[in-house]
């Protein structure tokens, strides 16, 4: 079964928003992983917008599934915090600083030396690395030559074509999918998955590892409460 990683980030603006710890990001945290979820996901940005620093030492010291963190290994301050905390997976983003969310993978065959050298610091940690990538196979194939342990296919395409036409959203990525398998790659996927498009996706994936969600999750729990949420992405992975 694929695997829940519940990203927090939207419980940290709603908590930045008012200044004081309410909603308490830890005790979430704790709760999705008493809900069912496997994991728990944190994207910290250099202004601090949602995740704090100071948040990943927290969560680091009480969460017992895997802690995954997102970032931009080109942000000296996001290494340190990586290396310092030593997650399950660190999963590498290209965002430019101030960018309201993730909207492109790596190019790994223009950056596969960079990408190589860092993939290398993190994994001499004992950190597994998962490099963001569109779902192109020539992009599977540079992450491949930086000596990655898994990628995360950006699903915001699939996402947004899903309701057009499903079979079509999905070609890249079954595509990208079983190249990524025949090169020993693991995979993961994230951004805009929710409780309409999920269910196909990793029914359609071969080798989908985990699924990191967030947006979707936390406005759904709105409405149905955050156990009750849980437990209806953990059916659509079932």
């Amino acid at each position: 079964m694929t695997k829940l990683s519940v990203n927090i980030n939207k419980i940290a603006t709603l908590r930045n928003s008012r200044g004081g710890n309410n909603p308490d990001l830890v005790k979430v945290a704790l709760d999705c992983e008493r809900f069912g979820a496997q994991g728990i996901t944190v994207h910290p940005r250099p202004d601090e917008r949602h995740i704090r620093y100071q948040d990943v030492y927290d969560l680091k010291a009480v969460i017992a599934t895997e802690f995954n963190i997102e970032g931009n290994c080109k942000e000296d301050k996001f290494v340190d915090l990586v290396l310092a905390n030593k997650p399950a997976q660190v999963t590498l983003v290209p965002d430019a600083e101030g960018q309201i969310t993730s909207n492109h993978g790596w190019d790994t065959i223009k950056h596969k030396d960079y990408l190589k050298e860092m993939v290398a610091v993190f994994q001499n940690e004992g950190i597994r690395v998962s490099i963001f990538v569109d779902p192109l196979v020539e992009m599977v194939e540079g992450a491949v030559e930086t000596g990655t342990d898994r990628i995360e296919l950006y699903t915001e395409a699939y996402a947004h074509n899903y309701y057009a036409d499903r079979e079509k959203a999905i070609v890249s990525y079954i595509a990208a999918a079983h190249h990524a398998n025949t090169l020993g790659l693991g995979i993961n996927a994230g951004h805009d998955l929710d409780l309409h498009n999920l269910h196909y996706f990793a029914q359609s994936i071969p080798g989908l590892l985990e699924v990191s969600i967030g947006h979707a999750l936390i406005s759904d729990a709105l409405y149905l409460g955050l156990e009750t949420t849980v437990q209806k992405y953990l059916q659509q992975l079932a």
